[in-house]
């Protein structure tokens, strides 16, 4: 076993042992670090296989911003965990059948790879790897890269509009009685008489 062999086994072990602990822990702030080190361990991964542009990138974005995004929203949501944890049953059946369906498209995926490694393969384009995945994103597959942004915007609208809560003590303007305001209703002229010092 070559020295590359063994660090990409020891990495693949950290990655799954991170994966795992991301779904078994119970605290959903240690769930999140754990899954900052499975980031981290999937990065080096990448840095391994020598795409070092999607590894950076996953460190910036996912645990940069993510990951960050991830904490504030646990730590800011007054979310019942308890009355999550006695729901958890019910979720089992459709968690099981989304994880056979997952294992069977790595399994597919892998055995694909495993088949396809016996033939030609095409030949590695010249110039960065940065280069090689812009030409393909922008160029190759330019339309799959635009709907997968638009599912990702309707993703985010849908998101905040789950989350947007309306507070009975929250004061607000509205614009349009702003607007059909008076002078009247809000300055009254009143008509003093002066007055004379007495010096």
């Amino acid at each position: 076993m070559t020295f590359f062999t063994f660090t990409f086994y020891a990495f693949a072990l950290i990655l799954v042992f991170a994966g795992l602990r991301v779904i078994t822990t119970r605290n959903p702030v240690h769930a999140a670090l754990w899954l900052v080190l499975s980031f981290f361990t999937a990065a080096a991964i990448w840095i391994l296989l020598q795409a070092e542009f999607l590894a950076i990138t996953l460190v910036l974005v996912y645990v940069g911003a993510v990951m960050v995004l991830f904490l504030f929203v646990v730590m800011m949501l007054d979310v019942n965990f308890d009355s999550l944890r006695r729901q958890f049953r019910s979720y089992l059946p459709q968690g099981v059948i989304v994880g056979a369906l997952v294992l069977l498209e790595m399994t597919l995926a892998v055995v694909s790879s495993a088949i396809g490694a016996a033939q030609i393969a095409p030949p590695l384009p010249t110039g960065s790897n940065t280069k090689a995945l812009g030409s393909l994103l922008y160029v190759d597959y330019v339309y799959p890269f635009e709907i997968a942004a638009v599912v990702l915007l309707v993703a985010i609208i849908a998101a905040i509009t789950l989350t947007h809560r309306k507070r009975k003590a929250t004061r607000y303007q509205d614009p349009a009685v702003q607007a059909n305001v008076r002078r009247e209703d809000r300055v009254r002229i009143v008509q003093m008489p002066a007055e004379k010092s007495e010096t």
